[in-house]
């Protein structure tokens, strides 16, 4: 490069860190790109290049540019903190702390990037790693809820249910979603509980799991719940007669389909989850799939009367529903006489029936209910119970978890 295209570079280059500093970003993206074309290679060119990218929301154009600015100056603390946050944007949570860990190490850091560290440290289910990092970014500013609410879930898993209740009131008096909290705060301190898990939280919750949620619940759960429910009910079909229509309420990634498919003449989904049904599409086993909340479903116009519902199927989705007789009330009109609705619930810790034999919240954020008010809320809304048998739905850390699979005859 000639002394004049030297000069040239460095005036371009100062105009768009001008252009940056007053807001003006498009302006400084032409300016570094101008300036990237005569120092293709340069660390400072190719990092404030990137990091207007980042500020401009185009993370994924951004991250080669600070991936390389990085490698060529590695104390380019900006460089470093942007690369981390796009990582953060694309759920590539080792990447994320990897350079986040980097920009915090080359300053003070901000209560922000503490606090981004911590999230992706639960991300990758480091509990003990967020945890600090979530203490550094409150020592600096005891105002971020999203820190006190992360840090009260992570209590909560570790059972230190007392300062997980603490950290979920600060959350809520900090302004984060009351009703979320609330729901929170229930499972870990009792009182007032929320007749069923709000919907926000179970659709993220299941959006974000979708993608590995059959070999998770599956191969490290040991879920066998669909299994338990569904194989005794198809034995015991007289003659190998067929179910018209069956309907999977909150059928997931649609691990019911294959056992329920080859015995009826149609089988329709419903899940609150619009990830968990993209996976279900892919068998290819629904005649259709519909995004709803299932009591929302059950009482629609599209199952308005009673038709030709032989069986309704709800496997592990009641855990989700504190207060169940809407869903039995309505499946109850929905079922053709003889119907079957399937199920199964979590049973409550030994010895706990819950408020009037109900229901109870646990700190997994699941509800449990007893056998006593499943067969009290069975005989209200006029169905008969057929079976129920005790069963292991799942495993978590190597213990089973009690539970039942209920079969009601309308």
């Amino acid at each position: 490069m000639t002394p004049a295209q030297e000069q040239q570079s460095r005036d371009i280059f100062f105009t768009g860190i001008g252009h940056f500093e007053a807001g003006r970003l498009d302006e400084a993206r032409d300016c570094f790109e101008r300036c990237r074309a005569l120092t293709p290679e340069r660390p400072s060119v190719l990092g404030n290049l990137g990091i207007t990218l980042f500020r401009l929301g185009r993370t994924r154009e951004a991250l080669p540019l600070l991936q390389r600015a990085t490698a060529g100056e590695p104390q380019f603390t900006e460089a470093w903190t942007c690369l981390g946050l796009a990582h953060e944007a694309h759920g590539e949570w080792a990447l994320a702390v990897g350079a986040l860990t980097q920009a915090l190490a080359l300053s003070d850091g901000s209560a922000a990037l503490w606090n981004s560290l911590g999230q992706c440290q639960s991300r990758l289910g480091h509990g003990d790693a967020a945890l600090r990092a979530l203490d550094r970014a409150l020592a600096l500013d005891a105002t971020l809820a999203a820190a006190w609410s992360l840090r009260g879930s992570l209590l909560r898993e570790r059972g230190t249910l007392d300062a997980a209740a603490q950290s979920f009131e600060r959350a809520i008096a900090l302004g984060a979603d009351r009703d979320l909290h609330a729901y929170y705060l229930a499972s870990v301190r009792g009182g007032p509980t929320p007749a069923h898990a709000p919907r926000q939280y179970v659709q993220a919750l299941f959006d974000n799991y979708a993608a590995d949620f059959q070999q998770h619940l599956v191969g490290e759960l040991d879920y066998r719940g669909h299994e338990q429910l569904l194989r005794p009910l198809i034995e015991r079909r007289a003659g190998g007669q067929r179910w018209r229509r069956v309907l999977d309420l909150g059928c997931g990634t649609g691990l019911c389909a294959p056992l329920l498919r080859p015995h009826c003449d149609a089988l329709d989904g419903v899940d609150i989850s619009g990830e968990m049904l993209k996976q279900a599409a892919k068998l290819g086993l629904y005649r259709e799939l519909v995004q709803a909340d299932i009591g929302e479903f059950l009482s629609s116009a599209r199952v308005a009367q009673p038709s030709d519902v032989d069986l309704v199927v709800a496997a592990d989705v009641l855990i989700y529903i504190g207060e169940p007789s809407v869903v039995l009330r309505e499946v109850a009109r929905l079922l053709s006489p003889g119907g079957l609705f399937a199920f199964t619930i979590e049973l409550p810790p030994q010895g706990d029936e819950g408020d009037d034999d109900n229901f109870v919240l646990l700190p997994s954020l699941r509800y449990a209910h007893s056998q006593r008010s499943v067969r009290r809320l069975a005989a209200q809304c006029g169905l008969q119970v057929e079976e129920v048998r005790t069963a292991a739905i799942r495993h978590e850390q190597g213990q089973p978890v009690p539970g039942l699979c209920v079969t009601l005859r309308r």
